[in-house]
């Protein structure tokens, strides 16, 4: 599994999915159009939901809670903002309602108002900077700073998913699982954030892929991470993380010159055979299992100093591979551009993995301990990273997905 799972109080903020994955070829096509609209009436809800927020940060500073009416205004612009962006990114496929009542396949419930921290008011501007970093990477732009009534201008995992996914929607007329439970991965964060910020809530929003968006599938891919790694961190080499890493990356560029010489020879034998040559995919499985090993130290997923070797088994966070399958080899000759939007994904994860690290070394630097939903999304990111570069050179013929799912070992 790529975690465990570790039992916590139910959240105030809670992303509802009820969604079937049908899409109708017509309304992705025209969704843009479609979406017009409801972005123009978002964008005045939005004006008015700012006067608001600041009515109720001063009364929630004075009675350490929001009053019952700035809270349900705020909670359905939310929830209407919400509605808004899983339609516009094709999460879900009816046409929202403009007054942001309960009940679209993708909704967000949100708790009554509840006695918050004056402290945590006073400062959530600044408090909420870090989450609101996360936000431009998984939402975009606009929802980092209550412009939710405009796409977002940055490239985004949303966006990603969202572009990607209407291709395959239009040709297919369904979207796939992966990009729709990527684009909720991201709405629940952006969700989480805003209820913060509009003291909606006094809980910090989180990013764990674990617990975004409840019941997730359970996979055995051909490649697989599994974590074992415990949140504890020592902040000697936290601080120092950066130069313990540069003898590695060093390695890690050598043996990559081998790594790229054997990539195109196991892809040629592929091409040729249908089967991966067993020795050079043990050898690309080593050089991927080092460079996972590398990156989650670098990136502070993981807390060992990693060896030089790769060797299974050797670090708390792994690569496990099942044996080698015969691949399509027409899919095997055109895998560059096949592999194209997964590598769009994997850059997109790449952006929140330093988003992750950045942040994550402040936190561990004070707390000695890697906040755990951070720990989750970076391994989430790795992981996704390895199944794209094990597709690539053709160590594995199953497409990465993109996702949050758990993990578990493949049957036999």
């Amino acid at each position: 599994m790529l975690a465990i799972r570790i039992a916590v109080m139910r959240p105030p903020i809670r992303l509802t999915v009820a969604d079937d994955l049908r899409r109708g070829h017509g309304s992705v096509f025209f969704r843009a159009w479609l979406a017009l609209p409801l972005l123009l009436w978002l964008a005045i809800w939005t004006v008015a939901a700012i006067y608001v927020a600041f009515a109720a940060w001063v009364t929630t500073l004075m009675l350490g809670r929001t009053p019952e009416m700035p809270h349900h205004f705020l909670a359905r612009y939310v929830r209407y903002a919400t509605h808004v962006y899983a339609y516009f990114n094709l999460a879900a496929e009816p046409l929202p309602r403009f007054d942001g009542k309960p009940g679209y396949p993708i909704d967000v419930e949100i708790d009554p108002p509840a006695d918050q921290n004056r402290w945590s008011v006073g400062f959530r501007l600044i408090l909420a900077i870090p989450a609101a970093l996360l936000t431009v990477v998984l939402v975009g732009l606009g929802a980092s700073a209550f412009s939710a009534a405009a796409p977002s201008s940055s490239i985004s995992l949303l966006a990603v998913a969202a572009i990607l996914g209407w291709f395959v929607a239009v040709a297919r007329g369904r979207m796939p699982r992966g990009l729709r439970d990527l684009a909720l991965y991201s709405l629940s964060c952006g969700a989480q954030f805003w209820a913060y910020l509009l003291l909606l809530t006094d809980r910090y929003p989180s990013i764990d892929p674990l617990t975004a968006i409840g019941p997730l599938p359970v996979r055995a891919d051909p490649l697989r991470v599994e974590v074992t790694d415990l949140p504890r961190r020592s902040r000697v080499t936290v601080f120092f993380r950066l130069p313990l890493a540069v003898p590695h990356f060093v390695w890690l560029a050598l043996w990559g010159i081998l790594a790229l010489l054997a990539a195109v020879l196991n892809w040629l034998w592929t091409l040729i055979t249908g089967t991966p040559a067993r020795g050079l995919r043990r050898f690309l499985l080593a050089y991927m299992r080092y460079q996972l090993h590398v990156n989650a130290f670098a990136y502070l997923i993981a807390n060992p100093f990693p060896g030089f070797t790769g060797a299974a088994g050797s670090y708390p966070i792994e690569l496990h591979a099942t044996e080698r399958e015969r691949q399509n080899r027409w899919s095997v000759l055109a895998r560059a551009p096949l592999a194209l939007p997964a590598l769009l994904i994997a850059s997109a994860y790449g952006s929140l993995l330093l988003v992750v690290a950045i942040l994550g070394w402040f936190a561990a630097l004070a707390t000695g301990s890697m906040p755990l939903g951070f720990r989750n999304a970076g391994a989430l990111a790795l992981r996704y990273s390895a199944q794209t570069w094990g597709y690539l050179i053709a160590v594995t013929g199953a497409y990465p997905y993109s996702g949050p799912c758990l993990e578990s070992p493949p049957a036999g």
